[in-house]
């Protein structure tokens, strides 16, 4: 499951996402990069290993088709990181997941990718922080 920032609404334990980056400008000009052929595919299908299971076996799907095969549809893949995570960030299956890790009022990152599991595309949506809502019993 992917966490944006409007689907936490309303989640318990969750108090507030106080901001988001959207990197969709970033993609668009990659993406154009690509079809102009100044990037080959090796360049821009370089989806690691984990991050594709992540993809396979975590995530949701999106409603877009992938921008490099449009042969699937992307996934979003949803990490995060702060303290007590480890440094490689724990992906993220679920709003309940999201409410445990923010119940002791720690403040966290999220992360959303999309990644294409057919070509390997993958490039980062959006980030945001979320501000931990303490114990909600």
């Amino acid at each position: 499951m992917s966490f944006r920032p409007e689907s936490l609404r309303g989640a318990p334990g969750v108090a507030r996402v106080t901001g988001r980056v959207d990197y969709r400008l970033a993609r668009n000009a990659v993406v154009s990069e690509f079809r102009k052929g100044r990037l080959s595919r090796l360049d821009v299908c370089d989806a690691q290993p984990e991050l594709l299971r992540a993809a396979l076996n975590a995530s949701e799907e999106s409603r877009e088709d992938c921008p490099i095969c449009e042969e699937a549809k992307v996934r979003l893949v949803s990490y995060v990181f702060g303290s007590r995570l480890p440094a490689s960030g724990r992906c993220v299956t679920s709003r309940r997941e999201l409410a445990k890790l923010t119940r002791d009022g720690r403040e966290l990152a999220c992360y959303v990718v999309e990644v294409c599991p057919n070509c390997s595309w993958n490039h980062l949506a959006q980030s945001f922080p979320i501000t931990g809502g303490g114990a909600t019993g």
